[in-house]
């Protein structure tokens, strides 16, 4: 039985890196051109080439997104950027407009995958993209099981890519205006400011500065901001369905969300194909992913339509339960690891490293060394890089956090 594939978000080199040392199957990035996460890193073309390399050279596949909806200046270098694209053996570019995907097919032989924000929400218009010559749909984030069941059964012979964790928006599939008209920078195009998440009251227009909140709070509303989604309690309906490729969304998070939530999804599906799916696990795993920065969860639209428990109605607030500190970056010895620290750590800390595989491992730093001068310190800051030591074998790419998230 073929497995699913796990696709997971790679806003720059290092979470690609990341993204596949936890088990990812494939991976999608933004280069620099019309791309919707304009705030993220990216990638420039030196560092397309070798994000390429490395994901053939290990057996994955790695999707370019191209899925802004563009203005008449931003088609000009579409064509030459496509045929770069081609000549690099992207597996597949990512499209959301008609006329982007028109000039793709007229200019290179790229396979092409059709984006969220078409808004494919019915078996005909999935139909008529695969007519097109569309090899792959990312289903809009409002549909049902029974539904992408359906979609499934009426179209088989087209790939099928849905979410299954990370923002939700408020507007269908991502279409949204909000932050154009409020700020000046258009989410189509990529510059989204997430107003969508900030704090609304209502003013009556014969009553100018006097606020009311749109709940009955004090503190006044959060009435577009979405929960996040999370389907690891049901991820075995969503296989299920048929689909092809299981989706985590997240381009502007951490490395360390990008690692958990791939590692943690990973497991889960390598569970269900050898039967080991059970509650022990979920509940397992549900920890684990309270352990990355997200907002409260919901279920999004796959077992029944929202309600208002799927909105955030008092904060915008992220949740955060451990602090990424650090990574492994080179082994020295049998029991010496150099690390690279991301956040504070002091000696006596007890941290937990997350490894590509199995169970986390927790340790008590006795001792931690400057790397450079060999000598032994009682803190080390983001940026130093310093030699702890474990008992237990750790592999370079191994994400360290701390308990607890104090920084006092």
């Amino acid at each position: 039985m073929k497995k699913v594939e796990l696709l997971s978000p790679a806003g720059n080199y290092e979470k690609l890196e990341t993204v596949y040392h936890y088990g990812a199957d494939a991976a999608y990035i933004g280069g620099k051109v019309l791309n919707l996460r304009a705030f993220s890193k990216n990638f420039e073309d030196e560092e397309l080439e070798k994000a390429i390399k490395l994901s053939h050279n290990l057996g994955k596949k790695l999707f370019i997104t191209v899925n802004a909806i563009p203005h008449n200046e931003d088609l000009e270098i579409l064509p030459e950027y496509t045929k770069y694209l081609e000549s690099l053996k992207v597996d597949a570019v990512i499209v959301a407009d008609l006329g982007v995907f028109n000039i793709i097919r007229k200019h290179t032989n790229l396979p092409i995958t059709i984006s969220t924000q078409a808004s494919n929400t019915n078996w005909a218009s999935v139909a008529m993209w695969k007519e097109l010559g569309a090899k792959r749909i990312i289903l809009a984030r409002e549909l049902s099981l029974k539904e992408i069941s359906e979609i499934k059964q009426k179209v088989p012979d087209v790939e099928l890519e849905v979410f299954i964790h990370g923002a939700m928006c408020i507007s269908i599939s991502g279409r949204c205006l909000l932050s154009n008209y409020l700020t000046g920078r258009d989410a189509n195009r990529g510059e989204c400011t997430q107003p969508c998440r900030w704090k609304y009251h209502l003013m009556e227009e014969k009553r100018p500065g006097e606020y009311f909140p749109v709940f009955e709070d004090e503190r006044g509303t959060y009435i577009m901001n979405s929960k996040d989604l999370c389907t690891i309690d049901f991820l075995d309906k969503i296989i299920e369905t048929g689909v092809d490729s299981l989706k985590i969304e997240g381009r502007m998070k951490s490395s360390y969300y990008a690692g958990v939530t791939t590692k943690v999804y990973r497991e889960a599906i390598d569970s269900y194909y050898s039967g080991n799916l059970n509650t022990q696990n979920k509940e397992k795993w549900m920890k684990e992913l309270q352990g990355v920065s997200h907002r409260e969860y919901t279920s999004g639209f796959y077992l029944n339509k929202p309600g208002k428990d799927s909105q955030n109605y008092k904060t915008s607030s992220y949740i955060r339960n451990y602090k990424f500190v650090g990574k492994v970056i080179e082994k020295i010895s049998e029991n010496k690891y150099i690390v690279d620290v991301r956040n504070k750590i002091r000696k006596n800390d007890v941290v937990e490293i997350i490894p590509g595989t199995g169970s986390n491992i927790t340790i008590h730093l006795n001792k931690i060394v400057d790397y450079e001068a060999g000598e032994s310190l009682e803190e080390a800051n983001p940026n130093q890089k310093i030699v702890i030591e474990s008992e237990k074998p750790l592999e370079v790419g191994d994400l360290i956090r701390t308990m607890n998230i104090s920084d006092s």
